[in-house]
């Protein structure tokens, strides 16, 4: 038999051309990086990159950023303005060329721009097509000119709106939905990024306003590197006063700080046009070259004792070392469009000739700073001669036979890394259990004594004199990174040394499993990144609770799973009214389930100021509240809708940064006053609330509700009265224990839950960005108690459960 195929045409139709911005929507992580958090907060860098652009260039000192409440961005600079006049080629204003053209802007030539960041000039047409809406303010030549666009698309035309007195820009966006997998923006680490902008940019002041949490900070720092130097020591014991320069070669400009501590770590930070270059690059190979040529010219020529004559590598020169280099230059070379690695190769010696001459001069004007640098130089070498030493012998353990494993580890049979895993369990009770419920063909077991050494605030020759990390390494096999830097065929042959390819932290869910937790991570991460990076270092997950009752036994794992278990257990019995309509059942269930997600909604928009009782009464408004939003002057509906509920409400208009803020004033039958800007009527939280409670309402038309169980039936108020009786009802007749320790389970159920490969649930501990990474590793676990106490009081009233 012969069957007909007709073949798909593959000629010039089938090659499709995305015009204009489509490209962008289409693969978004080609311009941006990605589209989670990291790209959402890529959108805001790359507005503001282009008002830093501005300052670089001589033209601005002041930029307003500002996150509304319906988590659109504001950017707004007292720069020159962008062009508004025609352009000659596209015979469209300039300003609409840049918003809507790739590869479009004054950033090619070094005409408009001797130094720029923004080098790719896809920055804001990139974050124009990837906004819901993006309107542009221009006020230049005295005017006030504006154009809105709708994902990419202008749909307005470039407009005068008013006289201006100075000039400028004001970009105003909303990340689109349709993107994004979050739309909500992460304060601090915006924060942080500002604040690092200013200590770039001597005299240029960020104003950074947060509506949703009603913040404010202004970023303004004179003293430039300095300052920003000073402030990283803040709380450490410096050794020396601050060294800097400065410096300008072939159109390349450098600027640099330093300063020693008596602490262990170092921490260099790196930025080439204001970006900041995480993975470093021949700025910073530059920087290390010079000062460690300085500081061995030094300790030759000098008058020291002879017990301080020896050559120190880089390694000993930088240990307790805090620096911030940072390079301006008019042709930048990056790696992608992302900005972290610097290639420029001509930068290296310009930066080491800059700072070694620099640092030869402060040595040579402050002979006691330059010999508290070598005694603090020499005695890392010391130590790290020491650690070399122990990390050999730990090395040459590793290699023997199985004799030499830790004689608490209950080896497993496999001698095959991909197929063997070690769980790490706190303490001989809880190791007694796993050992018990283990499968020892594959399941190898570690029992820590107590709280392993913060490795952050260690040296490397202590840490490695600490029994219980010797333990840990000889147990994993390759050996911890030491800050020597080694070829990637080194790191290739240790980590083939490497034991199991799952290494399971598996602690109590209580205070001191987490923190045993947090110590075993800050120790894989400072020393054996590379297992994290591979994807080996996994935490258990055990079940949070046990519920039973007679023959019956359920392990559940969190809280969100026990909600679900009790509203399975709500439509067993009971149904519930709501005047002619009846629920029961999975009805019941969906119910339940709707409610709950209103809750939530309750929740978020109480920490932007508006209490359960006011959104409730705004939610059973018919329409959404925004266009009573839209002008200054409120229509009569939403007033007349809730004076009938005892509130009265009013607008009130604030003028800020050339820009008209209008806020709603709501007074409560208490007189209680609560202003919140109106954009909140926009967001996502309000609309889906809003949809939320219009559905509720139409399945639920008549209040209160009726509750009948076992032919009994009582009446309770409002949806969330409902949901509260209706979970109460579901806890009783059943035991709930909540798990502190491993150790309260016996090895059968240890195995069930957390152990049994075809069961168990664990976490795969990866790092999705490095520097926040490390930024939460010296935060929580470094030397400086103010930067610990500072990240509770900010967090402290998102605790849900405390346990003391």
């Amino acid at each position: 038999m012969s069957q007909d195929k007709t073949p798909q045409a593959y000629d010039a139709s089938s090659i499709t051309v995305l015009e204009g911005l489509s490209a962008v929507r289409k693969r978004p992580a080609m311009y941006i990086g990605s589209t989670d958090i990291r790209g959402l907060h890529h959108l805001v860098y790359e507005v503001v990159d282009n008002s830093i652009d501005e300052s670089m260039a001589g033209y601005c000192d002041r930029i307003g950023i500002t996150i509304h409440l319906d988590n659109s961005v504001t950017v707004s600079d007292n720069g020159r303005g962008i062009p508004v006049d025609i352009h000659p080629k596209e015979g469209r204003p300039a300003v609409e060329v840049v918003m809507t053209v790739l590869h479009a802007g004054g950033k090619f030539d070094n005409d408009a721009y001797k130094v720029s960041g923004g080098l790719h000039g896809v920055g804001v047409s990139v974050v124009n097509a990837l906004s819901e809406y993006l309107e542009v303010t221009v006020r230049r030549g005295g005017k006030k000119h504006h154009q809105r666009y709708e994902r990419g698309a202008p749909v307005t035309a470039l407009t005068v709106i008013g006289e201006a007195e100075n000039t400028g820009t004001t970009i105003r966006f909303l990340p689109d939905e349709e993107i994004f997998e979050t739309s909500q923006f992460n304060h601090e680490t915006l924060a942080k990024r500002f604040e690092e902008l200013a200590y770039l940019n001597r005299k240029l002041e960020l104003d950074f306003r947060d509506e949703r949490t009603n913040e404010r900070v202004t970023y303004r720092f004179d003293g430039g590197l300095n300052r920003f130097v000073t402030d990283l020591n803040a709380g450490e014991q410096v050794i020396h006063e601050i060294i800097e320069g400065q410096g300008e070669i072939e159109g390349i400009m450098v600027d640099f700080a330093l300063q020693y501590n008596a602490n262990y770590k170092e921490e260099v930070l790196t930025f080439a046009n204001n970006i900041r270059t995480r993975e470093g690059g021949t700025h910073l190979q530059g920087f290390k070259t010079a000062l460690t040529r300085a500081i061995n010219t030094y300790i030759e020529k000098a008058d020291i004792p002879k017990k301080f004559k020896q050559k120190l590598t880089g390694d000993d020169v930088r240990e307790g070392l805090t620096a911030v280099i940072s390079v301006k230059l008019p042709q930048p070379q990056f790696e992608g469009q992302t900005k972290t690695k610097l290639g420029n190769s001509e930068v290296a010696g310009l930066v080491a000739k800059i700072v070694f001459e620099a640092v030869n001069v402060h040595f040579e004007e402050n002979p006691k700073d330059a010999k508290s640098i070598v005694e603090k130089a020499v005695d890392a070498a010391r130590a790290r001669e020491a650690a070399r030493k122990a990390k050999e012998l730990v090395r040459r353990k590793g290699a023997l036979s199985d004799h030499s494993l830790p004689g608490k580890l209950a080896d497993c049979q496999s001698k095959k890394p991909e197929e063997s895993e070690l769980f790490i369990v706190e303490g001989d009770s809880a190791g007694g259990s796993a050992k018990q419920g283990r499968d020892p063909r594959f399941q190898a077991i570690l029992p820590l004594r107590g709280k392993i050494l913060n490795v952050e605030r260690t040296r490397t020759d202590k840490m490695l004199g600490n029994k219980e990390i010797r333990n840990l390494i000889t147990a994993i096999g390759p050996t911890p990174a030491m800050g020597d830097e080694e070829s990637e065929e080194k790191e290739a042959e240790n980590l083939a040394r490497l034991r199991y390819h799952k290494i399971v932290i598996m602690t109590d869910a209580d205070v001191d499993g987490a923190h045993i937790r947090t110590l075993l991570l800050t120790f894989f991460y400072r020393r054996y990144e590379k297992l994290i990076l591979n994807g080996y270092v996994y935490i258990a997950q055990p079940p949070l609770y046990r519920v039973f009752k007679g023959d019956f036994e359920r392990f559940i794992k969190d809280d969100e799973e026990l909600s679900l278990f009790l509203m399975g257990r709500i439509g067993e019995d009971v149904s519930v009214a709501s005047g002619e309509t009846t629920f029961s059942g999975e009805s019941l269930t969906n119910l339940i389930e709707r409610i709950r997600f209103l809750e939530a909604r309750v929740r978020e928009a109480g920490s932007y100021g508006l209490p359960e009782e006011l959104l409730v009464s705004l939610l059973s408004y018919p329409r959404l509240a925004a266009s009573d939003f839209a002008g200054v002057d409120l229509p009569d509906g939403l007033a007349e809708h809730l004076s009938a509920i005892g509130y009265t409400v009013a607008t009130e208009v604030e003028e800020l940064d050339e820009e008209r803020r209008l806020y709603a004033v709501f007074v409560s039958p208490n007189q209680a006053r609560h202003r919140i800007a109106v954009e909140f009527f926009s967001s996502r939280i309000y609309r889906r609330a809003h949809e939320t409670y219009a559905e509720l309402t139409t399945l639920c038309p008549t209040q209160p509700f009726a509750i009948t169980r076992k032919e009994e039936t009582r009446e309770v108020g409002g949806f969330f009265e409902l949901c509260r009786a209706l979970m109460d009802d579901a806890l009783k007749g059943i035991n709930i224990q909540r798990y502190k320790g491993l150790g309260e389970m016996n090895p059968e159920q240890l195995w069930e839950t957390t152990m049994n490969p075809e069961k168990r649930s664990f976490l795969q501990v990866r790092i999705e960005d490095m520097d926040e990474a490390d930024s939460i590793f010296s935060q929580l676990m470094g030397e400086k108690v103010e930067n610990r106490r500072n990240f509770i009081e900010r967090n402290a009233l998102s605790v849900r459960e405390l346990d003391i």
